[in-house]
């Protein structure tokens, strides 16, 4: 479990394909010090597992399923990744509860500055645009964001305060590139219980 509050931004090293995947090593600067081999972290809000660990850099496995879920079959040496520990019971919750668990890759639809902040459009498929809604949470590259506008059916719009900008790999996107999306968890799971509640639509929640 996360929280999309990201600690640090990493570069993206070797990438070695296996029979079923590839291999990431991810160096980075920051104090990451307490990371160790089989613990999680999120790289751009997909949840991995440290497979080994040095003093400047990790290394982890992506599989075929992630590979074609997430924007990580899309990464090259030398990208910046967002990184974040998992939750320890007990720490605070500055953002808001993130699996890791990618629902879907969007495409950066606008990118504008105004004033002191930077407004993100993101065009978002189905399965994540019908649990999004204003002023609720989603994760983009793994940061946990305030759904600021839906300017349509499919697009959600963010607005990035100059901290989120400067701290995180956001300010490297462009129009046309994709980020990872994670819909808001408690959404997803009051969607599937009205789903099962009422399959026809026509049921009120909570009537037997």
């Amino acid at each position: 479990m996360f929280t999309g509050i990201i600690e640090a931004v990493g570069r993206v090293g070797a990438i070695e394909e296996l029979e079923t995947g590839r291999r990431f090593r991810i160096g980075t600067e920051a104090p990451l010090a307490e990371l160790k081999v089989g613990d999680s972290i999120a790289l751009d809000g997909v949840c991995t597992t440290v497979a080994e660990r040095t003093a400047n850099d990790f290394a982890f496995h992506a599989m075929g399923p992630t590979l074609s879920r997430t924007t990580l079959a899309e990464w090259q040496p030398g990208r910046r990744v967002n990184l974040e520990r998992s939750l320890a019971l007990g720490d605070r919750l500055g953002g808001h509860l993130v699996q890791g668990h990618v629902d879907a890759v969007g495409r950066v639809a606008g990118i504008r500055r105004e004033g002191e902040h930077v407004l993100l459009d993101v065009t978002m498929p189905d399965e994540v645009a019908e649990i999004t809604v204003l002023h609720g949470s989603i994760a983009i590259n793994g940061v946990s964001l305030t759904v600021n506008r839906l300017p349509g059916d499919d697009v959600v719009q963010v607005a990035l305060i100059p901290y989120t900008w400067e701290h995180t790999n956001l300010s490297d996107l462009e129009v046309g590139a994709g980020v990872n999306l994670e819909a808001d968890m408690l959404g997803k799971f009051v969607a599937q219980l009205v789903k099962r509640r009422s399959p026809s639509g026509v049921e009120p929640l909570g009537v037997d």
